[in-house]
């Protein structure tokens, strides 16, 4: 369960602010799933989306 949920932090999305929300909400049910804080999960997944789709564009 916690693979599948890790795979959305891959989320993509064609503007910032689409990237932070899929990525946030990918973070947030991660946080969720591995028993984490579900606030730091979503903070850490919009950032990590938003940077890798950035440095990635092709990829993401």
């Amino acid at each position: 369960m916690a693979a599948i949920a890790l795979l959305g932090l891959a989320a993509c999305g064609d503007t910032v602010p689409e990237q932070a929300l899929l990525g946030g909400g990918a973070g947030a049910v991660t946080g969720a799933v591995v028993g984490g804080s579900v606030v730091t999960g979503a903070a850490v997944g919009a950032a990590g989306n938003v940077i890798y789709c950035q440095a990635y564009p092709g990829r993401c």
